[in-house]
């Protein structure tokens, strides 16, 4: 059974029914099981588990230090390009909006690999937006060919491709990717989606698995929140990453939980996630897959990714720059998104350490 299968059998389920019957004991029985099973995960996902964040934010840290230890991951953008075919409603770069667009030169790709490299980051998320003209799979694979020299670890949050197409990256370095469906809910997929080839929702799906077919060593998902009920996104993002690891027990599977903040271009989200839920929502999928990394990028706050360490997360990026060339000429193009978190790599792994744990630069390398 295909993971879409899998997501249209639960996408008739009474979701807000049952989070309303949702009782204390429901919560309870979640946290005293060593493992959860999808009724669990979304009575630690309802309303009423913010009574028992404390226990679920205990629970949570033990688990964290059973299977990942005292550390957090680092790892930086790198904006190749920001052309796109798309016009997500949500999106700086979307083709519709009126800003200056740029593709790296490979001379620009050195000068911006080796500002980043200087801080110590090993681990690179290389960035596009999705123009399959502007920035070729080829075009991209060049781009990996440079960055190898500077970077341990390169993984690609690009446009949707073929297993072929992922293996041409595997073989020229790429050890992982970063891909979101923005949104479970189909038909909502569609109305945010309303041109150019990110609209195929399936396609978009099913790529992460096609990703881990031809050999990728990590794999991220999520859902963009903010663009609809935030715990059912999580949950169908819980159950995708639930099916991946499952399916692909060889593969490093993790979930990305962007929270949608304003973004170049004018969009501001319906649908806002305070905190507190912002929380719970991480301790729930923590306390669902003990073994899924989760990532939190400088969309938050520093002092808000600071009081997360500990508690579920186990990559955060650090120094980011949205923009395309933005780290050694900044504001020459728009950013894909505002960064809330404006600390330097050095100051973020500061943070870190003040907390009691070991920030990791390097943790894989390709022999």
């Amino acid at each position: 059974m295909s993971f879409y299968d899998i997501g249209k059998s639960h996408a008739q389920f009474d979701f807000d029914g049952f989070f309303k019957e949702v009782k204390d004991k429901d919560v309870f029985r979640a946290l005293s099981k060593e493992t959860l099973d999808e009724k669990d995960f979304l009575a630690l996902l309802s309303g009423k588990a913010q009574g028992h964040i404390e226990a679920m934010a205990k629970k949570s840290h033990e688990v964290i230090l059973k299977n990942f230890g005292k550390v957090v991951y680092l790892y930086s953008p790198l904006y190749l390009g920001n052309f796109c075919d798309n016009e997500c409603v949500y999106c700086g770069f979307k083709n519709g909006n009126d800003i200056a667009r740029k593709k790296l030169t490979f001379d620009e790709l050195r000068k911006e690999a080796e500002i980043i490299a200087e801080t110590g980051i090993r681990h690179i998320l290389i960035l596009t937006g999705e123009s399959r003209g502007e920035t070729p799979v080829s075009y991209i694979k060049d781009s990996v060919s440079i960055l190898k020299k500077y970077f341990t670890s390169i993984s690609i949050e690009v446009y949707s491709m073929s297993i072929e197409e992922y293996s041409i990256l595997i073989a020229a370095g790429v050890d992982g990717i970063a891909l979101y469906q923005e949104t479970y809910d189909e038909n909502l997929y569609k109305a945010v989606h309303p041109k150019g080839p990110k609209r195929n929702y399936l396609y978009r799906l099913d790529a992460p698995e096609r990703a881990c077919a031809a050999g990728m060593r990590s794999v991220s998902i999520g859902a963009l929140l903010g663009l609809s009920d935030f715990k059912k996104e999580t949950f169908f993002s819980g159950l995708h990453a639930a099916y991946l690891q499952n399916k692909y027990p060889g593969i490093e599977i993790s979930v990305s939980l962007p929270r949608l903040c304003p973004q170049a271009g004018g969009f501001s989200p319906k649908s806002k996630i305070a905190d507190a839920d912002f929380v719970r929502m991480m301790l729930a999928l923590r306390l669902f897959l003990p073994r899924v990394g989760i990532n939190i990028s400088t969309r938050e706050k520093n002092d808000f990714r600071k009081n997360l360490i500990g508690l579920g997360v186990t990559r955060m990026s650090a120094g980011s720059q949205t923009e395309v060339g933005g780290y050694s000429s900044p504001k020459e193009s728009e950013g894909q998104f505002f960064t809330a978190d404006k600390s330097s790599v050095k100051e973020v792994k500061e943070m870190i350490y003040a907390k009691g744990y070991q920030p990791i630069m390097k943790d894989w390398q390709e022999i």
